[in-house]
């Protein structure tokens, strides 16, 4: 049987769940509204449940950079479940990375809480040859833009799933600076290319 499972933390937020469950009287019985951290919920449900008989489709609209790698590396793991994640492209990721040198520790933490690796500082930032009146110098300046931020998420999803949908499609605020990036990601062997073509024509280009 279908089952519509929403993780909210916030009670305001749970509260509008609950009202919106009323709505739809004829699957109330199938909609479970959980007020949990969505990270913790997550990763102990992928271990919980039996994949081998059971297909799930996880929507992750993260307020900033709450989503861990830790929760998608164990979605897939699964094998079974599609993936569509908003990456905070422009909302939280390029305003930690600041310009003329590395974040700061705890800024630096949550990049690699979220990416699931510190391989970021390397992709993100470079080393010019500064000459000053003492030789050479060597600074790390950054090196990303929205774009290159985006493969490397892709980039990073494709160490985990089986396939991903390579054409993830920007959304853009009133000035045209893309805020979040929508990705697909399918961990099921089996249905992966058909749900990444699919994937694909709904994202368009």
């Amino acid at each position: 049987m279908d089952q519509y499972i929403f993780v909210e933390l916030s009670s305001d937020f749970v509260m509008g769940l609950e009202s919106l469950r009323q709505q739809f009287p004829q699957k109330a019985n199938r909609i479970d509204i959980v007020r949990e951290e969505a990270n913790s919920f997550l990763q102990s449900w992928c271990e919980k449940q039996n994949w081998r008989t059971t297909r799930a489709v996880v929507f992750l609209d993260p307020y900033g950079m709450q989503v861990e790698w830790k929760t998608i590396d164990a979605i897939a793991h699964t094998k079974a479940i599609d993936l569509w994640i908003l990456c905070p492209l422009g909302q939280a990721v390029n305003r930690l990375l600041t310009k003329n040198q590395p974040p700061s520790d705890s800024w630096a933490a949550r990049l690699t809480k979220f990416f699931g690796t510190e391989e970021w500082k390397k992709a993100f930032y470079r080393t010019p040859k500064q000459t000053t009146l003492f030789g050479p110098e060597d600074s790390l300046q950054k090196n990303a833009d929205f774009d290159s931020i985006g493969k490397f998420f892709i980039n990073r999803l494709e160490t985990v799933f089986v396939k991903v949908a390579q054409n993830p499609l920007p959304l853009r605020n009133s000035r045209n600076v893309p805020i979040f990036l929508l990705c697909f990601a399918s961990a099921n062997p089996k249905g992966a290319p058909t749900a990444v073509k699919i994937a694909q024509y709904i994202l368009g280009k």
